[in-house]
């Protein structure tokens, strides 16, 4: 079957959608974001203090369903960003994967690009679970939450190049991460190997994201692509912190118990 047909073939509601009144929304409203943020770190701080003398919930079955709904819902956005970045890298190159605007209003991937910023701000709502479960709250899980929602509203509303690649990635990334957690909160034993399969994908993920805000702005410089130094800046430090803390975490969660069984063997 011909690859443009099976790739570009849209559901009636990415038809219907209107990304220009979504756009619009977000230069209008991007900064919300903060406010969202904020309020999230209130709620951080004031939940773990309002639970630090109370017994914690069990929310097994609130957290399989939550947990399913964005793992659900993130396989279908891989799915869909990914056949459109297959279709624009085997039909139009590298280059224009990384510098075509189309992710934003073109075919399938309009929708999808739209969902995925929105979907930053209940997202936060992991967070609620782990203050009431009373989990261990680590800086790298609210820090992340917190600088994906403001940088991806932010860049949402200049439709800056790069962003096909950094959503597609994250979509792929969640579509596994919240299917680990919706089997795990369901009470199945999964493979620890799957969980370190998932922080290496998260570490690559971060890898990529450095390597394509490269190429942005070295093809910025020959007006190739679309963005501003400023996007870049915020970016480069964004995933240069995420690679560094994902590298601690993946080191510190399974190379550093590893060490410990095997001095207790």
């Amino acid at each position: 079957m011909n690859m443009s047909v099976l790739t570009l073939q849209e559901y009636e509601f990415e038809k219907q959608f209107n990304e220009n009144e979504a756009i619009q929304w977000m230069q209008e409203n991007w900064k919300k974001s903060f406010l969202f943020s904020a309020l999230y770190a209130a709620f951080i701080f004031g939940g773990r203090h309002l639970m630090n003398k109370r017994a914690k919930f069990e929310l097994r079955t609130p957290l399989v369903l939550w947990s399913l709904t964005l793992a659900v819902f993130s396989i279908f956005g891989a799915l869909r960003t990914g056949a459109y970045m297959v279709y624009i890298l085997m039909t139009k190159g590298l280059k224009q994967s990384v510098c075509d605007q189309s992710f934003y209003n073109g075919p399938i991937s309009k929708f999808w690009a739209y969902a995925f910023v929105l979907s930053k701000a209940p997202e936060l709502g992991d967070t609620i679970f782990i203050i009431l479960r009373k989990q261990k709250l680590i800086f790298l899980h609210w820090y992340h939450h917190i600088t994906v929602l403001l940088y991806s509203w932010y860049s949402y509303k200049d439709m800056v190049a790069g962003g096909g690649w950094f959503m597609t990635m994250n979509f792929s990334v969640h579509a596994l991460m919240y299917s680990y957690y919706a089997l795990r909160a369901a009470g199945f034993r999964v493979s620890r190997k799957f969980a370190m399969f998932i922080t290496l994908s998260q570490i690559t993920q971060m890898l990529v994201g450095c390597v394509v805000n490269y190429l942005v702005y070295y093809w910025m410089q020959h007006d190739q692509c679309y963005s501003h130094f400023q996007n870049i800046f915020w970016s480069s430090l964004m995933y240069l912190s995420y690679l560094v803390l994902f590298c601690h975490f993946f080191f510190e969660a399974y190379m550093g118990k590893m060490r410990k069984i095997r001095k207790t063997e």
